[in-house]
């Protein structure tokens, strides 16, 4: 929830890859990530879950059956059973005519790889594990390899995120669901402070509309960042949309078309 005073938010990152370059490579695999960091996006945004052997894995869903020609639940699998699953099977990029990476070796890939592969790139990161096992595996791994600065944890287990504040306040977080709420609820009812009260910096990750309430609006926006906060907004993929957000003055967006933001965020002077 805290913002620290760390290299990640400098400079400001404006544009976040959902889950790698994954309009042209596997989502959430080396190649998404590689290519990401190669047209240099600010921030790479992926998930994690917990192995069954203790490993930290790079994936969206719990289970393996959207993107792999495996099925069952990440977590039910070892890191052996899991690199045996074919990452690439299912991508496609003309309605399932043709799959150009099913068969050329995509496997999925551990948080140690990916933060190893692009050695200087932030990255996003979701606990998707209920567990809090995942918050001990995920705080002795970014300590390894001296990446506090360079990684940012969210997550929609409110209590993983309480428990990895209290193991590790050095490790930046995003506020969740349950969190937002009441700020969006109390901002909506003009009856929360513009003025943050000491350490009170938060970091949202939202989108434009939820729970039937449109959450991001200039007015949203003056008044979090009078308050200190940063506000990155999910998942945006149409140009026209890009701009109206940055003319609203958020800080990033995050989307499947990196290459269209960074053009958009460039023409407002966003990136050199």
């Amino acid at each position: 929830m805290m913002m620290n005073k760390t290299s990640f938010f400098d400079p400001m990152p404006r544009v976040v890859a959902h889950r790698g370059d994954s309009a042209h490579f596997p989502e959430n695999t080396l190649l998404a990530f590689e290519s990401a960091n190669a047209m240099k996006v600010d921030v790479i945004e992926t998930d994690v879950h917990l192995s069954k052997d203790g490993h930290i894995v790079i994936w969206h869903d719990p289970t393996l059956d959207r993107n792999t020609n495996g099925s069952g639940r990440i977590e039910d699998h070892t890191l052996e059973e899991l690199k045996s699953f074919d990452a690439g099977y299912t991508f496609t990029t003309d309605g399932g005519k043709t799959f150009p990476f099913r068969g050329k070796d995509v496997r999925l890939c551990t948080l140690k790889e990916a933060l190893t592969a692009c050695p200087t790139q932030r990255f996003n990161i979701d606990l998707k594990s209920k567990e809090n096992a995942i918050v001990d595996a995920f705080i002795s791994l970014i300590y390894e390899l001296q990446a506090k600065d360079r990684v940012i944890a969210a997550s929609f287990h409110l209590s993983n995120l309480k428990l990895l504040r209290q193991k590790a306040p050095d490790i930046q977080t995003s506020i969740t669901t349950l969190e937002v709420l009441p700020l969006l609820l109390r901002q909506k009812l003009h009856v929360l402070s513009q003025r943050q009260t000491k350490n009170s910096s938060v970091i949202f990750q939202i989108p434009v509309q939820q729970w039937g309430i449109k959450v991001v609006t200039p007015s949203f926006v003056s008044t979090m960042h009078k308050r200190g906060c940063i506000i990155q907004v999910w998942t945006i993929n149409e140009e026209d949309e890009m701009r109206r957000l940055f003319k609203m003055g958020v800080d990033s967006v995050m989307t499947d078309k990196p290459n269209l933001a960074i053009k958009v965020a460039t023409e407002f002077g966003y990136r050199s």
